[in-house]
């Protein structure tokens, strides 16, 4: 029987080549990295192409698998590029690329079926339905999102088994509080777009939760109230393990090789106590139970060091099941480090107080008073209880809390850290043959002869003196565990010739050990498939409406089509503006509506969600809008005609081509476009466009409920008080950031900045773009007849020479005229 703690690989981070040696040196079994474009952590140290080859030599040779991350929205014109960058990194050695974009995926899988397609978190695959989406583009293992349970991890798993992938799932490190690939709050407040590798860490900033009901802002236990803790699992890996997941992930590209070296060595020392519990356990020696008790156990100067390596506090996020504000850290966006003591005595300049932990020299310590936080390194060493005094650059005052932030004890030291490669080597120096070096290392071996041997004319070489010189390995990765020396007597060699063999034998065997990666040839690329411009049909004007009083008036104002969220569809769960109202005040959507798929489509863990199917509302034959990659593959195979949502980003053409093939009639374009590059991909596409362009931007989609900052709740969504009033964030500039909360107590976050480019339909029409959607989920009645009506006026005028509309003052064009970063 395998032992699936020995099997289930240990991902690490490697922002750097001297995070790698630390990823290596720690235990990982592979690492993931990125190239200095089309990477999710471009803010990284990152590697060339030329290093990356050293990389994977480093790497391979040590058994460790290497996975290129370049895992962003590919844009318009950067197709090309970006493949190239993939096939020049397959010739340096990768084992796998992690990939965000449908069309750079499936055109991956086309271009080097051999190399492993892994399916970025950033895809947002939840459920089987995406599972089974990623496995028709050709991958090889899908990463899922942070967001799941043990029980779903289970059954996708069973699921990506069946259809011939693995599975990952992340372990440690930070949590997004957004779904993966569904966060347009960086870009759309300051460009820089977390789906290209930019993110500005707008959730780690302080807001204040307000209501229209309320004078003034709600309680909370902090003020960072979109910052959850760090995700940490080493107190239930066995859990994991028994998902059946394939890989373990640690975040961290951004960290130091010290955090790198701690976090990875210490989930490698629990995993090895876990395997070695299992292996006593299957062999029947001693008290398997105790066994498997003991190794399950943290040892407290690990966990100690988990927590000072980089600590938010930590969670297990959403593995339970369940949903709280366990989740968050609402106090604290940054590194908390571990609690040293409180202030004893306090001058200017100067304090002191007694250690609880042994310090060190180099410490870094933080601490936190009434006037600010600020920071001390440690100038030499203190044992726990002794009591310290130091000199401070600012000042702190009696009782005011100390703690380690950096622990030099930890810190990574490249030169000294990483084992070297273990080889057997036997060598035969007689007269009269050749020179004879065998080296095998693993399952590789290699047989490498030099001049023949001859007898000494002077003094000849003793057994020890060829023991010595051919045990000179230097820098080299390898060391010998067995040397073994047939010598002849009265054998007559040089010691250079000796150390010349020696270095000749390992190179080959280094050569042999790396040959499946140095022999990669690009083959000639056959043109890829193109498909052939869509004809534009009539121009739409469609409102999205998440009550029937809105949905009414927009068809009333002139709408062509209007689409209901399904997760509004049902009596009872209709918002107006945002909030929740009666069910005796929801009469009945209009006779023609399109049904709007949900972002995230999994079983709800409030109490009035789990039983939400969106999919009862979908027809054969039948429009639908789906919002997430496995909605898109499920509603074409249920015969529903598919238009694909703006939260499937649809960003090139060769995406574009991709949902086409599968089926798909219309693709919303990706909110972070601009109107040059929609003029660029838009003539062009193979499929009917649409594009937003009026109402409030969703920004965020989350599991977490927003409003819960407020205190918990009974998770009883359907009847929520809360719900029934206006909620928003407000930032320290003051502007506004409403928050609807879903009958599953998911939280959608928005721009409190309303979007207008109504003004630019003559040239959004002249380009291709044939729909344009009114977000009327923000607004009124009245306003959403409104900018229904403007929008219908707008189209008259373009479509008959007119000019255009004027653009309302106070709102936003969004991406149109700001590219992101």
């Amino acid at each position: 029987m395998l032992n699936p703690y020995r099997t289930i690989e240990l991902l690490a981070p490697a922002g750097d080549a001297e995070c790698l040696r630390a990823a290596v040196a720690a235990g990982a079994d592979a690492a993931y990295l990125g190239l200095d474009d089309f990477n999710a952590r471009r803010n990284a140290g990152n590697f060339t192409l030329e290093t990356l080859r050293e990389a994977c030599d480093f790497a391979h040779l040590r058994g460790v698998r290497i996975y290129l991350a370049i895992n962003v929205e590919i844009l318009p014109g950067e197709e090309e590029r970006a493949l190239e960058l993939v096939c020049q990194a397959w010739r340096r050695g990768i084992d796998g690329a992690i990939v965000q974009d449908i069309g750079l995926a499936s055109e991956v899988a086309r271009v080097l079926p051999d190399l492993e397609i892994h399916i970025s978190t950033q895809m947002n695959i939840h459920n089987v339905d995406g599972v089974r989406a990623v496995a028709a583009l050709g991958a090889s293992r899908v990463t899922f999102a942070r967001e799941l349970a043990f029980d779903e991890l289970a059954r996708l798993t069973e699921e990506a088994h069946a259809l011939g992938m693995t599975t990952e799932t992340f372990g440690h490190g930070a949590l997004c509080v957004c779904y993966s690939g569904q966060c347009f709050m960086s870009s759309m407040v300051g460009s820089r777009s977390a789906n290209r590798g930019m993110c500005a860490q707008a959730c780690r900033l302080p807001y204040e939760l307000r209501s229209a009901s309320v004078d003034g802002a709600l309680p909370s236990e902090g003020e960072h109230l979109l910052s959850p803790k760090d995700l940490s699992v080493v107190d239930a890996i066995p859990e994991i393990v028994a998902t059946g997941v394939d890989s373990l992930k640690i975040e961290g590209r951004m960290k130091s090789a010290d955090y790198v070296h701690t976090v990875v060595g210490i989930y490698r020392r629990a995993l090895d106590r876990l395997a070695d519990a299992f292996d006593a356990e299957c062999s029947g020696m001693g008290d398997a139970m105790d066994a498997a008790e003991t190794a399950r156990a943290v040892p407290e100067e690990d966990r100690r060091a988990l927590s000072e390596a980089f600590s938010r506090g930590f969670t297990t996020a959403y593995l339970s099941g369940r949903r709280g504000n366990d989740i968050m850290g609402y106090g604290r966006p940054n590194n908390r480090g571990v609690f040293v003591g409180r202030i004893a005595d306090s001058t200017e300049g100067g304090v002191g107080f007694v250690t609880d932990v042994d310090l060190h020299a180099g410490d870094l310590l933080e601490f936190w008073t009434s006037r600010g936080n600020f920071v001390s390194e440690v100038p030499e060493g203190a044992s726990e209880g002794e009591f310290v005094t130091l000199s401070v650059p600012k000042r702190a005052f009696k009782g005011d809390r100390v703690f380690r932030v950096r622990n030099a004890s930890l810190a990574f030291d490249p030169r000294a850290s990483v084992s070297k490669i273990l080889v057997r080597a036997q060598v035969a120096m007689n007269i009269g043959k050749p020179l004879a070096i065998r080296l095998s290392s693993g399952s590789t071996s290699v047989d490498w002869t030099g001049a023949v041997i001859e007898a000494a004319r002077t003094k000849p070489v003793t057994l020890d003196e060829a023991r010595e010189h051919i045990d000179r390995l230097g820098a080299t990765p390898f060391e010998f565990s067995v040397l073994e020396v047939d010598l002849d007597e009265g054998v007559g060699i040089g010691f250079s010739a000796l150390h010349k063999a020696r270095t000749q034998a390992l190179n080959a065997l280094e050569d042999e050990m790396l040959a499946a990666y140095r022999g990669r040839v690009l083959a000639k690329r056959t043109k890829r498939r193109s498909l052939p411009p869509a004809r534009t049909g009539d121009i739409r004007i469609v409102a999205m409406a998440s009550n029937p009083a809105c949905a009414r008036a927009a068809r009333k104002a002139g709408a062509d089509d209007v689409y209901v969220p399904a997760l509004n569809y049902k009596r009872g769960t209709a918002t107006v503006a945002g909030c929740l109202v009666d069910a005796v005040d929801q009469a009945g959507y209009p006779g023609r509506k399109i049904v709007a798929m949900p972002v995230v489509d999994k079983p709800a863990m409030n109490k009035d969600g789990g039983d939400f199917d969106p999919w009862q509302y979908v027809k054969s034959g039948k429009p639908l809008l789906a919002e997430s990659f496995g909605e898109v593959v499920r509603g074409i195979e249920e015969g529903a005609a598919v238009e694909v949502g703006p939260h499937v980003p649809l960003t090139n053409r060769w995406s574009l081509d991709a949902v086409r093939m599968l089926g798909a009639r219309t693709a919303w374009l990706s909110p972070e476009l601009t109107l040059r590059q929609i003029k660029d991909l838009a003539p062009d596409a193979p499929i009917g466009l649409g594009l937003t362009v009026s109402g409030f931007q969703e920004l965020m989609v989350a599991e977490h409920c927003m409003l819960m900052s407020e205190g918990p709740c009974d998770q009883r969504c359907g009847e929520c008080v809360r719900r029934r009033s206006a909620h928003y964030y407000k930032d320290r500039k003051g502007y506004r950031f409403p928050i609807i909360t879903d009958v599953c107590g998911r939280s959608h976050l928005y721009n409190g900045i309303a979007l207008d480019i109504v003004h630019l339909l003559p040239e959004l029409i002249e380009a291709g773009v044939s729909s344009f959607m009114v977000d009327a989920t923000l607004l009124s009645v009245e306003e959403a007849s409104e900018a229904v009506s403007r929008a219908v006026r707008a189209r008259s005028l373009a479509l008959n020479g007119g000019s255009a509309v004027d653009k309302l003052k106070g709102r936003t064009t969004g991406h149109m005229f700001r590219p992101v970063e």
